[in-house]
């Protein structure tokens, strides 16, 4: 049996990096999984991929940022598999990276959208179908910056997931009493596309690895493996947690 047999999960940002590693574990884990990302034909590939491995998945492409699109991945957990028992928003982005003082209002107000307010229109649409379950587990990607320490040039990113954290603490403040449970993963360097970007030379990337406590960075799979965690009855009794991952990049000074 797989620890999330039966049930049904929402993925952002499945497209690749986490939210497909993601995918791929939920779903061989028992669940049903449907997926969104703005890349359509991603997607497509990756539900048929997991179909071939006898798992069930569907997909809507679309802005997270929409909140109509939040509404219909709902509709599609409800109608299509009975329901929704938990939901992975994992979908961001670095946005804008400037100093704050030469940040423009476009930068941080298209980073805020993305990273916080994509969030909140997830959330908002996925807490009364995760009520219906009586179990509902309801994750958040963030991360160490912002919550735990700030990095320059990354205040509109900083804000954006420090914010997260808060939004996750009131969520399960205001429903943890009826059932929800609703946490946040506290990630550190992963081996993705956007972190790709953010160290973009082999430099940068031994400069990145040397700041964690493990002198590396995270695979997809790791932080997909605490998401999973946080999604079953293993944390049944955890709730309002701003969940470390992140390699000991806090912790270490070596």
């Amino acid at each position: 049996m797989g620890l999330l047999d039966g049930r049904t999960v929402i993925i952002t940002g499945a497209s690749s990096g986490v939210g497909e590693a993601a995918a791929y574990l939920f779903a061989n884990e028992g669940a049903n999984v449907v997926l969104t990302a703005r890349r359509a034909t991603r997607l497509e590939e990756i539900c048929g991929r997991i179909a071939d491995q006898g798992g069930k998945a569907s997909f809507i492409a679309g802005d997270l940022t929409d909140a109509a699109l939040h509404k219909a991945l709902v509709v599609e957990a409800v109608h299509r598999f009975g329901g929704l028992d938990a939901a992975f928003n994992n979908a961001g982005d670095l946005g804008a990276l400037a100093p704050t003082a030469e940040l423009t209002d476009q930068g941080w107000r298209e980073t805020i959208e993305l990273n916080l307010t994509g969030h909140f229109l997830a959330a908002r649409a996925q807490i009364p179908a995760l009520l219906e379950s009586g179990h509902g587990s309801l994750i958040f990607t963030s991360s160490f910056v912002g919550p735990e320490v700030g990095f320059p040039s990354m205040a509109a990113y900083a804000a954006a997931k420090a914010g997260l954290v808060g939004l996750m603490r009131v969520i399960s403040s205001e429903y943890a009493p009826m059932g929800l449970r609703a946490n946040a993963i506290l990630s550190g360097g992963i081996d993705t596309p956007m972190g790709r970007e953010s160290a973009n030379s082999p430099e940068a990337m031994d400069y990145v690895k040397n700041l964690h406590a493990l002198k590396r960075i995270a695979a997809p799979e790791e932080i997909a493996n605490a998401a999973l965690y946080l999604a079953s009855d293993l944390s049944s009794f955890v709730t309002g947690t701003a969940h470390s991952v992140e390699g000991g990049v806090t912790t270490s000074r070596t």
